[in-house]
């Protein structure tokens, strides 16, 4: 068992820290495959990983979150599972899990690992059996097909990756993957499939970790009867609809499960969703109390760059979830979507956001590389590729390899500090000014800001589901205060005057103070201790 972590810090105001360290964590998302390599192979591992924990402790963060380092073929970057109870050779072994998990416990750093439960890798020895005709095929939806000869899928269900969600056996069945071909979706109406994943969840939660978060949480139910959805370009649904493959009610009984298996141990250990629904009302329904404690803010991460829509979003998040007692998550970048350095439309627009999404009461995930202000890579040759998407039609865009490409640390060419043996994705020559080392002390960068916010995010900020109080504004800005900070964002393009109502503490960008007021210019957040 890993020790125990020192308390929170006290606040600025002298209020004790308030009960679930989650409610206002920062947690920093960890793509295990780019972000070191401690053997020198090209693709990051736990030693890496543990080595450069020094660095999230050092930038403020509450806890780190590890994508899959399961053994896996690797289809799906590891989210195609074929044993949930071993470490990829890729990665190392179990016993860098337990170092690296001992070493975070040391630097005051809790550990989230992921865990994915709708559906297995086609090497798991489960769906071996199955496809041998052994009753684990139950574990699995397999089903005849329609038409002659059952050569027609089951249903018109498509592939979030592209492409029907259904594959033919050599045997005439049919198998339900929602995903790619190798990830065959599990029939979680079969007790042995619930039995295992409580296993599982305690075999990690004895090796020490802190919490899981949870793939695809919306997608372990299907609909009774699984029912034609009768139109195309399903992808394009997901989250803006209930369908009969997410978010479906039967989900949170799974959940509620885990949330009483989570509350047998000791130390406050949590569990988010990566949960797709289409309004924050049913979002709120995954965090209820005897449910899961935080779920992935999506509504905000894709707003657009709009002062009014932002307001929108952030309004419906914080009532949606106050109203179950749950604190709200923000999020911009991840490892499924283009980095908001690109996606928002300037490097200006990205250090503004992250200065908003800090300022909000709750809980905020940072994407590794972000705090470096890395952009998209959106010109990697084809032949590297590696997102199941990219080689399929119909489903996502299969670019998401470009927010994957291994960080930049130290030095002037690539690698960059990545590790002594290249990197699995070419990172490209700009990078040499946005490494770790690079920005690390220079004033104004990207790096310093976020450590800046971090740090006086932890003693001004008061608990995860404190009031946000909204204060007049001009329009095109975005102002509110709570308890101990005050914020402002500038979404237009020309410089505005704001009344100083405290102390100036933080800015993304250069603003001028004079007689109470500051200006700001566009694409620019400050932010004021009351």
């Amino acid at each position: 068992m890993t020790q125990e972590l020192a308390p929170t810090a006290p606040r600025e105001d002298g209020a004790a820290p308030a009960a679930g360290w989650w409610r206002d964590a920062v947690i920093y998302q960890v793509y295990v495959r780019s972000f070191a390599d401690g053997d020198g192979d090209g693709v990051g591992d736990l030693r890496g990983a543990r080595a450069r924990l020094p660095y999230l402790a050092d930038l403020g963060a509450d806890a780190v979150w590890l994508t899959p380092f399961y053994a896996s073929p690797q289809a799906d970057g590891g989210y195609d599972v074929a044993d949930y109870r071993a470490v990829d050779p890729l990665f190392g072994d179990l016993a860098d899990a337990d170092d690296l998990v001992r070493e975070a416990h040391r630097l005051g750093l809790r550990v989230i690992v992921d865990v994915v439960p709708n559906h297995t890798s086609e090497a798991h020895a489960w769906f071996r059996t199955a496809l041998a005709g052994g009753p684990e095929r139950a574990y699995y939806h397999f089903r005849p097909g329609r038409g002659p000869g059952g050569e027609l899928p089951p249903n018109d269900w498509e592939s979030v990756f592209g492409g029907p969600a259904w594959t033919r056996t050599p045997d005439g069945a049919w198998y339900l993957h929602l995903f790619a071909p190798q990830q065959p979706d599990l029939n979680w109406e079969h007790p042995d499939v619930r039995a295992e994943f409580a296993s599982v969840l305690r075999f990690w939660l004895d090796l020490g970790v802190d919490g899981f978060r949870i793939d695809v949480a919306h997608g372990m139910v299907k609909a009774p009867g699984l029912p034609d959805i009768g139109r195309r370009e399903q992808a394009k649904l997901i989250g803006t609809q209930v369908l009969p493959f997410f978010d479906q009610d039967g989900v949170h009984e799974i959940h509620r499960s885990w949330r009483r298996l989570l509350e047998e141990y000791g130390g406050e250990r949590v569990a988010v969703a990566e949960a797709w629904a289409p309004s924050p009302e049913r979002l709120a329904l995954y965090v209820r109390p005897d449910e899961l404690h935080q779920a992935f803010n999506f509504q905000f991460l894709t707003c657009p760059w709009d002062a009014e829509a932002l307001r929108g979003v952030i309004d419906s998040s914080l009532a949606a979830t106050r109203a179950v007692g749950a604190p709200t998550t923000w999020v911009l970048s991840n490892h499924d979507v283009v980095r908001h350095a690109t996606r928002l439309g300037s490097p200006e627009r990205a250090r503004a956001a992250a200065l908003l999404m800090l300022a909000l009461p709750g809980s905020a995930y940072l994407y590794q590389g972000e705090e470096l202000g890395l952009p998209e890579v959106a010109d990697l040759p084809d032949e590297v590729r590696r997102d199941p998407a990219f080689f399929r039609g119909d489903g996502q865009d299969g670019l998401r390899d470009g927010c994957r490409v291994p960080l930049p640390w130290s030095g002037t060419e690539p690698p960059y500090g990545f590790g002594p043996g290249g990197s699995w994705l070419p990172q490209p020559p700009a990078w040499a000014g946005l490494s770790v080392a690079a920005q690390s002390g220079a004033e104004g960068s990207t790096l310093e800001l976020y450590r800046s916010a971090l740090a006086l995010r932890r003693r001004l900020r008061g608990r995860g589901d404190e009031e946000l109080r909204w204060l007049p504004a001009p329009e095109g800005v975005l102002a509110f205060a709570g308890r101990g900070l005050g914020c402002a964002l500038n979404t237009g393009d020309e410089e505005v005057r704001l009344p100083l109502p405290g102390r100036l503490v933080l800015a993304s960008g250069p603003v001028a103070e004079a007689s109470g007021t500051v200006r700001v210019p566009g694409a620019t957040c400050v932010w004021w201790a009351i």
